[in-house]
C-alpha cells in the first residue's frame, strides 16, 4: 500500500463543505470523507508552521524535537517519518513545502555533506525531495527572506515569466492600471493574481504529483504539502469572483474577551495582522480569496483522485488530508493563527484507508481526542512495521479507521507555542525561556498555561462554544484548572528522551550482565546458580600471594 500524506498550509477545520460550511463546496474533500473518516478534534502540537510540521514529521512533541518555531533547526540525528518508513521498506518523497530549517551545524561537526544521500535527509526532514518549495519568495531590502532556489518560481521564468522573481510579481499579485497589484496588500485580494490559473502554485504542485505516481514504481509515502491558502490572500480567475461580502460570516468575536485579557492574548490582539483583521473592509475582502484558494485546492484534489482512479491505485492508497493549522480570520479580535483557539489549534484530518479493515468506518466521523503526532504512528502501522513508542509519541489510528475503540486512549490533548523570537515576547518583557505557552484540553475544558508568572487561561467549549469567556478570570473554576494542571504535570513528567533503548530491549537486557560473569554483592557464591560461578572457581592456576 502507498500513502498519500497531503497538508494543505493554514487550512481551517471548518472550512469545508463537510464540515459544515455554509457557502463553500469542496466536492472531492467530501469524497474522501465518504471513503473514510474524518477526525472531528485533532490538534497540532503547536499552532505555528514549522513547530507543527516537525511535530507531524517526527511524531513528537514540539518540546521533544526542540525545532520550536519558524527557523528553529530540526537538529541533526532526530529521527523522522522517512527513517522510520524507509526501515521498513517504504520510499518517503516530499512534494512541496517543509519550513524545515537544517541543523548546519550539527552536520558541520558530524562530517555530514549537504550533497551526500544521508546529508540531503537531514537537510529535508527526512524526505528525499522530489521538489522542494516552500512557497514564500519574498524579497526586501536585505534580500530573499528564503535563500534557496525556487523550484517554482524556475517553473514560471519557463512558462515565459518575467523577471528575477516571478512568484512575487505573478503569482502573488494582481495588477491595476498597469501597475503591480502586491498579494501582500489586503486591499488586493479580491483581484485576480495576473498568472494563467494553470501556472499558479497549486496546480504546478498537483502536476509535479501527478508526475511522481506516474514514474513510482516502489511502495511510497509522498507528502504533498501546498503553501496555500496559507497568505498572500490572492488567487487567480476564475476564482477571484467566486465569492463576495455575502459569503464572509461576522466575525466571532465579543467585547468580553478584551475585557482585563490575560496579558498574552492581550499582546496578540495588538500586532498589525490583529488590527487588519480587526476590520470589516478587510475581512471582506480576504476571505472570499481565501474561501477561494481552498476551492482551487479542492478542485486540484480532484485531479489527483481522477488519476488515482484512472490507474486503478485508489484501491492501494492511503489518502491522508490535513492542515499544519488554521488561520483567525478577524476571529477573537485577531488574524493568523499562534494562539490556542478552536480557529488555530484544530486542524482537518481526513483518512481514506484502502482495505477492507476499514470498510466498517467509511463515511463516518470520530470525535477522540487525536493529534498531529498520530500520523506518523499511524504510517509505520500501515506500511507493516511496529511503532517504536520509546520515540514516537503519537498513536496509531488505525484501530479507530477499523472500528475498533483502543484502549487507554489519551484523556488529553496538548499543544505548545515558544514564542519567544517574537515582538510579543519583547513587549511582554519576558525571557526567551519564559516566552512558552502551553495547552491542555480535555474534550470541553481548555487549559492554557503561560510561563513568566501569569495566571492560566481557561475555557468551557460546552458552556461556551465560542471560546469568549476565560473562567481563570475569577476563583470560581479553581478546581478544573487543579485538574488540567495535574494533566500538564503528568505529561512533563513523560520519558521522552531515551529514543535510543526501548522498553523491550531494556526488559531483555535485564540481567545480562550476571551471565557475563558481572557477580557483585555475593556473599558466599551460594546466590547464583553454579554455571555462573564456573569462571571463578576451580584450582588455582598459580599462587603468587608468597612473593
Amino acid at each position: 500500500m502507498n500513502i498519500l500524506f497531503i497538508m494543505y498550509d493554514q487550512l481551517r477545520h471548518d472550512y469545508l463543505s463537510c464540515a459544515g460550511h455554509p457557502h463553500l463546496k469542496t466536492p472531492n474533500f467530501d469524497l474522501v470523507a465518504a471513503m473514510g473518516v474524518r477526525f472531528t478534534n485533532a490538534y497540532v502540537q503547536s499552532p505555528i508552521c514549522g513547530a507543527s510540521r516537525m511535530s507531524f514529521y517526527t511524531g513528537r512533541y514540539t518540546s521533544s524535537h526542540g525545532a520550536q518555531w519558524n527557523g528553529f533547526p530540526l537538529r541533526v540525528g532526530e529521527l523522522t517519518l522517512g527513517d522510520h518508513l524507509r526501515k521498513i521498506g517504504m520510499d518517503c518523497w516530499l512534494l512541496g513545502k517543509t519550513h524545515m530549517k537544517a541543523d548546519a551545524e550539527g552536520m558541520a561537526r558530524l562530517g555530514l555533506s549537504p550533497d551526500s544521500v544521508i546529508g540531503a535527509r537531514q537537510s529535508e526532514c527526512g524526505f528525499d525531495a522530489w521538489v522542494r518549495d516552500d512557497g514564500l519568495w519574498a524579497e526586501g531590502p536585505d534580500g530573499f527572506y528564503d535563500e534557496k532556489r525556487s523550484p517554482y518560481n524556475e517553473y514560471l521564468k519557463s512558462q515565459g515569466y518575467p523577471g528575477d522573481n516571478p512568484w512575487a510579481d505573478f503569482a502573488n499579485a494582481g495588477i491595476e492600471d498597469g501597475q503591480i497589484a502586491s498579494g501582500w496588500i489586503l486591499k488586493n485580494a479580491a483581484k485576480p493574481a495576473n498568472i494563467r490559473e494553470e501556472d499558479s502554485e497549486t496546480p504546478w504542485l498537483t502536476s509535479q504529483t501527478l508526475d511522481f505516481m506516474e514514474q513510482a514504481r516502489t511502495p511510497w509515502c509522498a507528502h504533498v504539502s501546498y503553501i496555500k491558502p496559507h497568505w498572500p490572500y490572492i488567487v487567480p480567475a476564475p476564482y477571484h469572483d467566486m465569492f463576495g461580502p455575502n459569503h464572509v460570516p461576522a466575525a466571532r468575536r465579543a467585547e468580553v474577551e478584551r475585557e482585563d485579557a490575560h496579558p498574552v492574548l492581550s499582546a496578540y490582539m495588538e500586532t498589525r495582522v490583529a488590527e487588519a483583521f480587526q476590520q470589516d473592509a478587510v475581512r471582506q475582502k480576504v476571505i472570499p480569496a481565501y474561501m477561494a484558494l481552498i476551492k482551487q485546492c479542492d478542485d486540484q484534489l480532484g485531479r489527483i483522485l481522477d488519476h488515482l482512479e484512472r490507474t486503478g491505485a485508489l484501491s492501494d492508497t492511503m489518502i491522508v488530508l490535513t492542515s499544519d493549522h488554521g488561520d483567525y480570520l478577524g476571529d477573537h479580535w485577531m488574524g493568523e493563527k499562534d494562539m490556542f483557539h478552536e480557529q488555530a489549534v484544530k486542524i482537518p484530518l481526513i483518512v481514506y484507508d484502502p482495505r477492507d479493515a476499514a470498510d466498517a468506518t467509511r463515511g463516518t466521523t470520530c470525535d477522540a481526542l487525536v493529534e498531529a503526532i498520530d500520523l506518523t504512528a499511524t504510517f509505520i502501522e500501515a506500511a507493516g512495521g511496529e511503532v517504536p513508542d520509546h520515540i514516537v509519541e503519537g498513536r496509531s489510528l488505525l484501530p479507530w479507521l477499523h472500528g475498533e475503540v483502543p484502549e487507554d486512549w489519551r484523556q488529553v490533548a496538548i499543544s505548545e507555542y515558544d514564542y519567544s523570537g517574537t515582538g510579543q515576547a519583547v513587549k511582554l518583557g519576558l525571557s526567551p525561556r519564559d516566552a512558552r505557552l502551553f495547552m491542555v484540553f480535555d474534550g470541553r475544558f481548555k487549559l492554557i498555561h503561560a510561563e513568566g508568572g501569569f495566571r492560566p487561561m481557561l475555557f468551557d467549549l460546552e458552556t461556551d462554544p465560542e471560546e469568549f469567556h476565560d473562567l481563570a478570570k475569577d476563583d470560581n473554576h479553581q478546581a478544573e484548572i487543579d485538574r488540567l494542571y495535574d494533566h500538564l504535570a503528568r505529561w512533563g513528567r513523560r520519558m521522552s528522551q531515551r529514543v535510543t533503548k526501548s522498553d523491550a530491549e531494556i526488559i531483555a537486557g535485564r540481567g545480562k550482565s550476571l551471565r557475563r560473569g558481572i557477580l557483585t554483592f555475593l556473599a558466599d557464591g551460594t546466590e547464583v546458580p553454579p554455571e555462573w560461578m564456573e569462571k571463578y572457581v576451580g584450582p588455582a592456576k598459580a599462587d603468587y600471594t608468597g612473593d
